[in-house]
């Protein structure tokens, strides 16, 4: 079993699906989108001209006209979609919400450079380069995410992600005192997942797919398991020790870089912060 391409794998084999939002939806929260900002702007840009273009020459109403639209379609929407974490009028609607390539939080660079790409393949060509790329696109993505390494995901109807490992409490003796090397991706996804579907398989695929990933985890752990330990059991314990040492770990590098922080942020030779 395989990472698709629409999952990030994080920690050891836990699959997140990215729940990549079809074209469809896309385009009826872009049009959305595009309706709430056009009247905006036309609005905006009506009620500028009506007050002050009667005392600016064809130049400088030129300049007003290209500087709201900058304003209304570049920086208001990367603003919005960034205090939004993502999310806008149409996405609301329709229960998407932008985010990283690595399913994190896009920021302001993200949102802007999205929104000013959108200047040209939605606004000036009628949403048709959006509409083309995202449907080649393995995660429907439009020219703009593309650029700024983002996707829109939905966060309505999507799959529930599985549900943690647990420690079986007969090994955890042993999981805990043995050395477990990193597991590579296809195989500590293909356990995650095994542990999480085996309540459904048949008794004969469950029984032989057991073994043969009990077989293919030995190799990464020293001692081996107790010899009466269930093949299930000991892919669970693997699992769940790894995870917890992963999360020790990252732990520790959190509490590392709020020190540097402190110490950087800290005054030298004892000098009071006024």
């Amino acid at each position: 079993m395989t990472v698709d391409d629409d999952e990030i794998l994080i920690g050891e084999g836990v699959a997140i699906d990215t729940a990549a939002a079809p074209v469809t939806l896309r385009m009826l929260s872009g049009g959305l989108d595009a309706l709430v900002y056009g009247l905006f702007t036309f609005s905006l840009m009506g009620a500028v001209l009506n007050t002050i273009g009667g005392a600016l020459n064809s130049a400088a109403q030129g300049a007003v006209v290209i500087g709201l639209l900058v304003i209304c379609l570049v920086l208001i929407p990367a603003l919005v979609e960034t205090l939004s974490r993502g999310s806008s009028v149409g996405r609301i609607a329709v229960g998407l919400r932008i985010v990283r390539d690595d399913g994190g939080p896009a920021s302001f660079r993200h949102s802007f450079i999205r929104a000013f790409t959108a200047i040209a393949e939605v606004y000036m060509t009628l949403g048709v380069i959006a509409i083309t790329t995202s449907t080649l696109s393995a995660r429907g993505k439009r020219l703009g995410d593309m650029l700024a390494g983002t996707y829109s995901m939905r966060v309505r109807g999507a799959p529930k992600p599985l549900p943690p490992i647990q420690m079986p409490a007969q090994l955890a003796p042993w999981a805990n005192a043995a050395d477990i090397r990193r597991l590579p991706d296809g195989l500590a996804l293909t356990c995650r997942t095994f542990i999480a579907r085996a309540p459904g398989l048949r008794p004969d695929a469950r029984a032989r797919l057991g073994n043969e990933l009990f077989a293919s985890l030995r190799e990464y752990v020293s001692p081996a398991p107790p010899a009466d330990a269930h093949p299930e059991y000991v892919i669970a314990a693997v699992l769940a020790e790894r995870g917890a040492r992963e999360f020790v770990i990252e732990q520790r590098r959190q509490g590392r870089i709020a020190r540097e922080d402190q110490r950087v942020s800290t005054l030298p030779y004892g000098l009071p912060d006024a």
